[in-house]
């Protein structure tokens, strides 16, 4: 039992002030005398964490050097695009605007998944959605993380299957073309004005696996990387971030049936989620946890098993590229 202070509701709250300035602080200086960049690019879509960063950028740099970018594609929510350029506008920052249907079309991403689709629903057409989840919230069954098909024809008939894994596998590398595509295009801008990319990941991406090892995980900076995603939340209405945008469901925004964050892969609202994972890094108990968020100590641990899991299970995501030696010469 941890013997410091009783465990609240409240163990996530921030110094919201204090800690937006100590990452502006970081980002003027990461920026401008680490790196020896002019200023900040920032891939824009609309969600939290990115307009957050936006925000941030803007603090510590001028809105004259930080250049959002919008890179939808024709699978994107059209919400998207919309309002990141009301963000964009309240914040007095140049946009740009690459569509990157055409670079998608080019690599096969399109026709890499949909063939994978096709060996599990093979009337699947043009016309069609579909997402990828996982099974229902931790809290209320414990079930492994078997991710499932979810197809939609064009009159809104609905139809899931398991995914086998070499089908999962093809659609999630398919997939991942997409936010890769979009890592390349922030660099061409980044390198064309001598800016740094900023990166949007925060605590829950980044610890769990949530992101695509050079795709959104591609960055120069990363200044909410340490932030639970509940604590963005905290940033974003001290910063005055759009309230469309606070009030926006999470969405990773890749698959045409448009999967939430929670039911594509934490299974949970981020504010349990998050209290009981800093619950657990503070050395809380299960029936300490429990007992703040009125649940039972088998829920609890559920969630720890399943935040070490992914960590443990995507520990290569977060490697550095080998500094292995050369082969022996002759």
């Amino acid at each position: 039992m941890n013997n410091l202070t009783p465990f609240d509701g409240h163990i996530l709250d921030l110094n919201v002030e204090q800690e937006v300035n100590r990452i502006t602080d970081f980002l003027r200086e990461s920026i401008l005398q680490t790196l020896h960049r002019r200023g900040a690019i920032v891939g824009i879509s609309g969600g939290i964490d990115s307009s957050v960063v936006l925000a941030l950028c803007v603090r510590a740099l001028g809105p004259q050097r930080v250049v959002g970018i919008l890179m939808p594609e024709r699978e994107s929510s059209p919400d998207s695009a919309i309002l990141a350029q009301k963000l964009a506008d309240q914040f007095g920052i140049a946009t740009v605007l690459e569509d990157i249907t055409g670079a998608l079309d080019g690599s096969g991403c399109y026709q890499r998944r949909d063939e994978a689709v096709r060996r599990i629903f093979p009337a699947y057409g043009p016309e069609w959605k579909l997402k990828i989840t996982l099974p229902g919230s931790l809290l209320d069954q414990e079930t492994l993380n078997v991710f499932r098909l979810t197809v939609v024809t064009p009159d809104g008939e609905e139809m899931t299957q398991r995914l086998p894994v070499q089908e999962f596998l093809q659609i999630v590398a398919a997939s991942n073309f997409k936010q890769r595509t979009r890592m390349a295009m922030l660099y061409y801008h980044a390198e064309l004005h001598s800016f740094a990319v900023v990166g949007t990941p925060n605590k829950n991406e980044h610890d769990l696996g949530f992101f695509v090892k050079y795709g959104d995980g591609g960055l120069d900076v990363s200044p909410i990387v340490h932030l639970f995603k509940s604590q963005v939340y905290q940033l974003a209405k001290y910063l005055d971030i759009p309230e469309e945008i606070q009030e926006r469901v999470p969405t990773s925004d890749t698959y045409s049936a448009g999967s939430t964050q929670e039911e594509f892969f934490f299974r949970l609202p981020f504010r349990i989620l998050d209290t009981i994972w800093r619950g657990m890094e503070l050395g809380y108990s299960p029936d300490e946890i429990a007992s703040a968020l009125n649940l039972t100590p088998e829920q609890v641990n559920r969630v720890m098993d399943d935040i070490q899991r992914k960590q443990r299970t995507t520990e290569y995501l977060r490697k550095a590229v080998l500094d292995l030696p050369y082969p022996p010469q002759d």
